[in-house]
């Protein structure tokens, strides 16, 4: 699925109003509803009113509830992913807890069919090796063996054929040396074993190729276009 900037953020209220349509349209009081769905009826409530982010788990089960149709099911895991998409920082990463971080990942990834990424300056978690996880999160003053463990867990999704995957990296991600000569080629050992996947495509931009430069004249880039620095942070799809 793809975010448009102008969207990141904004349909919290419009998925709030949806789930109450359904809600009415199936005919169940907010308290029938959370009997059904074994939820209590203040959440039912505060998520009907936008002010609680449903988690996939719980519109699951509010959808199985009401009875919704298959396209109206599409439309509210759409507007709940577009719900849950914001800007984070490390900062944010550390206070909320790199372990629950990778579980919201993890949802994200058993919903979704379709992936890109798109990779700057180091090599994401899927592609990693223990030895390169480990080193990406040595800033981290935390105790960081749960969190090393779900990201290689979370792995396992490659494997999955139902969905598909685009990687595209820069020859300095690849390059970058986060580990010592011979861990780094076993790093890029395991990107070239990913390739025989028939799901995942991988994609190097060498450092000598084409550039493209952005001239003085050029129009500026759109208001509220995000942008992304993995150094510093990314833009966050929970769900």
């Amino acid at each position: 699925m793809t975010f448009d900037p102008e969207q990141v953020g904004q349909p919290k209220q419009e998925l709030a109003a949806l789930l109450k349509e359904l809600r009415k349209r199936a005919g169940l009081t907010g308290d029938r509803l959370a009997r059904r769905c074994n939820m209590s009826q203040s959440k039912i409530s505060r998520i009907e009113n936008g002010k609680v982010l449903p988690s996939l788990l719980d519109l699951e089960r509010i959808l199985r509830a009401v009875v919704a149709p298959p396209e109206v099911i599409e439309e509210v895991i759409a507007l709940a992913r577009l719900a849950n998409t914001e800007w984070q920082d490390l900062r944010s990463l550390r206070r909320r807890g790199l372990e629950k971080k990778q579980t919201e990942l993890a949802a994200l990834e058993s919903s979704s069919t379709e992936f890109r990424f798109f990779l700057l300056s180091m090599i994401t978690g899927l592609l990693s090796t223990p030895e390169y996880i480990r080193a990406s999160l040595a800033h981290s003053p935390a105790d960081v063996t749960k969190t090393i463990a779900r990201k290689l867990e979370r792995q396992e999704v490659l494997y999955d054929t139902t969905k598909r995957f685009t990687f595209i990296l820069t020859e300095q991600a690849v390059r970058w040396p986060l580990l010592p000569p011979a861990a780094m080629a076993m790093q890029i050992d395991r990107l070239a074993s990913l390739t025989h996947l028939t799901n995942v495509k991988l994609g190097v931009i060498p450092i000598a190729g084409p550039t493209i430069t952005r001239r003085r004249t050029d129009p500026p880039l759109p208001s509220g276009c995000p942008a992304v620095d993995r150094l510093r942070g990314h833009l966050r799809s929970s769900r």
